[in-house]
């Protein structure tokens, strides 16, 4: 259900690069949601600090809306940027898992599978 990758890097350094990689494959950044800040704004903390991106590569999103409407229900692709046990986690939706749960033709699983493999590469990049 969740494509989860580690790295290295520390969580600064794939926070700073990550609209740079995403654009080398493709892919646009629409917009990041910083948790820890956000739910302490509203008396809440939590321990971990947690990024999530928005990406949009607007070719793949044409066919996927085109073909399917309801599947805008996860778009932008949603990305995570956390630490977990001393490593950076990039964390996002499975893209098998969403297509098994949806009736499409296997055109479409194949081109969604191509989109998700640079999101992979782009989580991988580092």
């Amino acid at each position: 259900m969740i494509y989860k990758t580690t790295t290295q890097y520390p969580l600064e350094t794939v926070k700073l690069q990550l609209e740079e990689h995403a654009k080398a494959v493709g892919f646009g950044l629409l917009g990041t949601y910083e948790f820890k800040k956000i739910l302490q704004s509203k008396g809440y903390d939590i321990e971990t600090d947690i990024t999530v991106y928005e990406l949009c590569n607007p070719v793949a999103a044409q066919a996927a809306l085109d073909t399917m409407p309801e599947i805008s229900v996860y778009l932008p692709c949603r990305l995570s940027v956390y630490e977990e046990e001393g490593k950076t986690v990039l964390a996002t939706i499975g893209i098998e898992d969403m297509l098994g749960a949806v009736e499409v033709d296997e055109d479409f699983k194949k081109h969604m599978s191509e989109i998700f493999d640079k999101v992979r590469a782009l989580m991988n990049g580092w």
